[in-house]
């Protein structure tokens, strides 16, 4: 059970932090920083057009995905070099995200790539930081 808790609080917080590689950049270029968001809602609604549902779509379809990722990796993530194992599993994930449903989905597709691998590798070391601080907080209090 405590891994699902710790994994669940891994993806959400590595969820909310994880875009600032991409919004950097494309504030940067004078991008769209919410392109990224409108991506992430297509997969919910492909035929969609107008922004405020595509963003609203965005946050379930986020959401799931991060905290799914999450409990994943404080599952299989070991105790020992935790995150860099977890950068390693945020550059994997990029390569699942961004390739399967991504090639897909044409606003993912648009994207430029490097940013979204910036975000997923961001994704990659925070929940596993999260994990790596949640096991030696369990283990201190016994």
């Amino acid at each position: 059970m405590a891994v699902l808790g710790t994994g669940m609080r891994a993806g959400i917080v590595a969820g909310v932090l994880s875009g600032v590689p991409s919004t950097v950049h494309a504030l940067a270029t004078r991008r769209d920083p919410l392109e990224a968001t409108r991506a992430a809602g297509s997969l919910l609604l492909p035929d969609e057009v107008r922004s405020v549902r595509l963003l609203a779509a965005a946050v379930p379809v986020h959401f799931g995905i991060s905290v799914g990722w999450g409990v994943a990796l404080a599952a299989v993530l070991p105790r020992r070099a935790t995150t860099a194992w977890g950068a390693l599993a945020g550059l994997a994930i990029a390569g699942l995200d961004l390739g399967v449903p991504g090639r897909r989905t044409a606003r993912v597709r648009e994207l430029p790539r490097w940013p979204q691998v910036a975000d997923h590798l961001a994704y990659g070391v925070i929940a596993a930081a999260w994990v790596a601080a949640s096991r030696h907080r369990t283990q201190g209090a016994r």
